[in-house]
């Protein structure tokens, strides 16, 4: 592995002001609470789609006391479609924690905002950096790519302790001078560079400001970098969906347990198999019901494949009396927060 380049982070810096991603609604802005949503909305999301979700939340949510003092369902409802949920329950309860604890005020070290719920050390050192100027490291996957390209580095990152040394490596790339204006230009720039132009497959390198001390670069071989063997399995599951209608339109929905698939989301009541459904319907009043199986659809998550069954019936409002759940109307299930697939179905 090379050494450290020297220069490295001035070209770095002087890049991103002439040539990186200066106009996102986060940039160009040290307000905390912004660049945390954004860094929280970002994470395995696609710029485009976090766009309008971003604008929307910051209109209803416009500060860390608006967001702390909302209910969880109303912010699950705001974070419809985005996915990985579990993100929008951390960040309600970081709110929560730094109005209670940190009187509303963010922790302007990076150490600190790493104690936080859902804030993990790269998303810690990005915001400590954007907005407080400190000279911290972020290793998010973008910044993984360039870094181990740059320096040569091929161990493999699934081990923690190459992974533990990568971090070392990075924060001695870091700016030493001017630091405080440095760093936000610094840190945008390595993220923009992993995003635009050091790309997983066919990278720039003609473009690329640092290709001249890039080690991979040299000796033609970026796609090779970085290295991590271990891989999640993909899994796959089918789950039959109860779509049950009142005649005035309303639906039953039933609120997930908080671990699991769509923890903490209203949901159409989900089995395993039909048989399991037609028992837990044995134990209503809706017994001997008509079912209307409809066709069968691909959802796909992260690590598993989920095969849906959506399953209709028209009931009376009393069918599920004693079941936990409730019915909605189309102007209060809108509102909720509902897996992708369900508001698909919903709507449909």
């Amino acid at each position: 592995m090379s050494e450290a380049p020297a220069g490295f982070a001035g070209r770095v810096v002087r890049w991103q002001q002439t040539h990186g991603r200066n106009t996102l609604p986060w940039q160009n802005t040290r307000d905390p609470y912004r660049v945390w949503l954004s860094e929280i909305m970002l994470q395995q999301t696609q710029v485009a789609t976090v766009l309008d979700y971003y604008e929307r939340f910051l209109q209803r949510f416009a500060d860390v006391r608006a967001l702390a003092s909302a209910e969880l369902d109303e912010v699950l409802g705001m974070w419809s479609g985005l996915g990985y949920y579990s993100r929008a329950r951390n960040l309600h309860r970081c709110a929560r924690e730094i109005v209670a604890v940190h009187g509303g005020d963010f922790p302007r070290r990076a150490e600190v905002l790493q104690t936080l719920p859902g804030i993990g050390r790269s998303t810690a050192a990005a915001i400590a950096s954007f907005c407080f100027g400190e000279r911290v490291a972020i290793l998010d996957g973008n910044v993984k790519r360039v870094l181990t390209r740059v320096l040569g580095f091929d161990a493999d990152l699934s081990v923690a302790a190459n992974e533990r040394s990568l971090w070392v490596h990075a924060e001695a790339l870091l700016p030493s001078r001017g630091v405080r204006e440095a760093m936000p230009r610094y840190t945008q720039g390595l993220m923009d560079l992993g995003a635009t132009i050091c790309l997983s497959r066919k990278p720039s390198c003609l473009l690329c400001p640092v290709r001249e001390v890039c080690t991979a670069q040299r000796a033609g071989t970026p796609e090779d970098y970085p290295v991590k063997t271990r891989k999640g399995k993909r899994s796959s599951q089918s789950l039959w969906l109860l779509l049950a209608r009142a005649k005035d339109g309303a639906v039953w929905l039933q609120k997930r347990p908080e671990s699991g698939i769509w923890g903490g989301l209203h949901c159409l009541p989900a089995f395993d198999s039909p048989e399991s459904l037609r028992a837990a319907l044995a134990n209503t009043k809706r017994a001997g019901a008509k079912l209307e199986e409809g066709e069968a659809f691909l959802h796909v998550l992260t690590h598993r494949d989920l095969h849906l069954h959506p399953v209709r019936t028209t009931c009376a409002r009393s069918t599920f009396s004693g079941v936990d759940g409730g019915w909605f109307g189309a102007d209060e299930w809108r509102v909720l927060g509902l897996p992708a697939p369900v508001r698909k179905l919903l709507m449909s």
